[in-house]
């Protein structure tokens, strides 16, 4: 019952969002979902080959894998096609890319029975909640196959287990390949230079002292910074508050502080009140924003490393050289660590009749042969020192820009709890625009999130993450304890 009961809670969502997608226009998947093994035709059960027969007759086991990724789809397929004509495993892989709510179709495709044997995942994966899949027994734990000795060095599966993340228990589910950096500045150096500076700023009072510069020379042609509808406040500024030494959650005491945000509300809000934002930036989705970056109608933007590919193929610059600068701190240094995201790992569902095989996919995408082309296209930093020591890094064009600073580093995952409202990013956001005042957001944002930790301790739902010796800069290196 217990499992039965998380999965359809997992699945919620995932049944609003098919009941949505069966109006005219709204968006859907490009794939459809996988069939069963056994499926209904003509009133009678069509029984697939068991795998025996399969070899025999020299048919393939058809690894169907569900990725959320568009933007290495080229090399990817490419490198399927590849191995599905020389593989001597006996094995096919099928490639479906399911582009709307992604966690909730793998939870549905699961309580059906139409699961992928695999699916790629993410530490950026939105909405993907590890504690929830495990629990609810979707996904198997790959302890037993990640000590493969080509696979360990190839990815250093050892070290890059993270709790809460791609681990839980000593379990692991999944190894990331790949990496996305922390928050950096992309600007428009003609602007920058124009507006009387040699570098960019390394504080947050220096970047609202340059985009206010930026604006009044361009009296209305152009301004001083752009931002988006998506997330804004994570986009950059949340990095800023990161490296200031403010966190969301306080590792020490296990509970969540807001309070350290009042001086980036307050000096962020300064963009807004002199008119240094690009008009309508606000409402206006990423692409949308990139596409104006790209013009030239703003001189700041920030993004991670994503970045690089896209103003090199996606939103091509050629109007202006662009510079790429860490983001600033409320005073210059250097006082915690930024999130950095592992990414591009697969996890194995529980349901995959073919595991072993499974497995094989997994390690072929995990390959020195697979990842050495894949992080020589700038598609993600390496993760592990193997392959940033095989990859010619001269081939990953501005991604070099975006190598990782000392100061970055991945947190333990915080609780996830049952919020009711909206979230710290969105009511943020709204104080630095000036709707509500950052002693109130804080607040707000104290209360709601710590009566929901509370409250989901009390039902047994989470469990409290406490680091005693929880170093800022250093996030992941010290010993976490679960407490009710």
């Amino acid at each position: 019952m217990k499992k039965k009961g998380l999965i359809s809670m997992v699945l919620a969502g995932a049944m609003a969002a098919s009941l949505t997608g069966c109006g005219g226009g709204a968006n859907t998947s490009t794939t459809a979902v996988p069939t069963n093994a056994a499926s209904e035709k003509g009133g009678e059960t069509q029984i697939q080959p068991t795998e025996a027969k399969k070899e025999e007759s020299g048919e393939k086991t058809v690894i169907t894998v569900w990725t959320q990724d568009r933007h290495d789809s080229e090399y990817v397929e490419s490198k399927i096609e590849e191995f599905n004509a020389t593989n001597d495993k006996g094995i096919e892989i099928s490639l479906n890319v399911i582009t709307d709510d992604y966690p909730n179709m793998m939870a549905l495709a699961y309580s059906s029975g139409t699961a992928p044997d695999i699916a790629g995942i993410g530490g950026a994966t939105s909405g993907f909640d590890l504690k929830t899949f495990v629990e609810a027994g979707i996904i198997d734990p790959l302890n037993d196959y990640i000590t493969d000795p080509e696979y360990e060095k190839v990815t250093e599966a050892s070290t890059l287990q993270f709790e809460g993340i791609n681990m839980i228990d000593g379990n692991v589910y999944w190894i990331p390949t790949g990496m996305r950096s922390g928050t950096r500045i992309e600007y428009n150096k003609d602007l920058i230079e124009k507006a009387g500076y040699t570098e960019f700023p390394d504080t947050l009072d220096g970047v609202v002292e340059l985009a206010d510069k930026i604006t009044k020379d361009g009296n209305g042609t152009y301004y001083g910074v752009g931002f988006t509808s998506s997330v804004p406040f994570n986009r950059w500024l949340e990095g800023t508050a990161e490296t200031s030494g403010i966190y969301r959650y306080d590792y020490k005491t296990g509970k969540f502080n807001f309070d350290g945000y009042k001086p980036i509300i307050e000096t962020a809000n300064k963009l807004f009140t002199n008119g240094s934002v690009f008009p309508g930036s606000t409402t206006q989705g990423v692409d949308a924003m990139r596409a104006q970056f790209v013009e030239g109608t703003y001189g700041i933007w920030g993004n991670a490393s994503q970045e690089a590919g896209v103003f090199t193929s996606q939103f091509p610059i050629d109007k202006f050289e662009w510079g790429v600068a860490e983001v600033p701190s409320l005073d210059g240094t250097r006082k915690g660590a930024q999130t950095i995201q592992p990414q591009k790992g697969y996890m194995m569902f529980s349901s995959s009749k073919n595991k072993d095989k499974a497995w094989e996919v997994i390690k072929y995408f995990s390959s020195e042969e697979f990842l050495k082309g894949y992080l020589e296209a700038g598609l993600y930093l390496p993760i592990s020192n193997y392959m940033d020591r095989t990859i010619d890094k001269t081939k990953t064009g501005r991604l070099a820009d975006f190598q990782l600073t000392d100061y970055e580093s991945v947190y333990p995952a915080v609780p996830a709890i049952s919020l009711e409202g909206d979230d710290y990013g969105t009511v943020i956001w709204r104080a630095i625009m000036g709707d509500v005042s950052a002693d109130d957001a804080i607040a707000d944002l104290n209360k709601r999130y710590n009566n929901a930790l509370e409250n989901d301790i009390k039902l047994g739902k989470i469990k409290r993450i406490i680091i005693k010796d929880f170093d800022a800069l250093h996030p992941s290196q010290g010993t976490i304890e679960y407490t009710e």
